[in-house]
Order: C-alpha cells, then sequence, then structure tokens
C-alpha cells in the first residue's frame, strides 16, 4: 500500500517497515545515512535510487514528524 507518494508498506518486505516504491531500502535506513554524513550522491550509488526517492523519503518523513505528538509526564 502506498502511504506517501513514492513510499510504501508491504507486509512482506522489511517487516512492514516504510520503503521507497520499487525497492526493499527502508525510509529510516535513508535518513539516517544523510544524516550521519553521506552525500546524496553516495546514497544514490550504494542503494541505486534516485534523487525523486530520496525527495520521497523527506516527504514522507516530513509528514510522519507533523502528526507525531509529544506529551510531558511528570
Amino acid at each position: 500500500m502506498e502511504i506517501s507518494p513514492g513510499i510504501i508498506v508491504d507486509s512482506k518486505v522489511r517487516f512492514g517497515k516504510p520503503v521507497i516504491k520499487g525497492t526493499r531500502v527502508p525510509v529510516d535506513l535513508i535518513i539516517g545515512k544523510l544524516a550521519s554524513g553521506m552525500s546524496y550522491q553516495e546514497v544514490m550509488a550504494e542503494y541505486e535510487i534516485t534523487h525523486e526517492d530520496i525527495l520521497a523519503v523527506f516527504k514522507y518523513a516530513a509528514q510522519a514528524l507533523s502528526t507525531e505528538e509529544i506529551r510531558s509526564v511528570g
């Protein structure tokens, strides 16, 4: 099921984690690689994805964070 443009969830792929459509590459992996300092070009080459795929990852992450609620306990 496509949960965001270019991002799918399938219980048979990566235990249902969000992945880039047409791949088995998880969204969190791409964000982690970029956050650790890899360049877009390095990530695209290593995982055989496109710049558009990376933008889809960022769009999905932004949507997911925009609905996150943080509650103070204590």
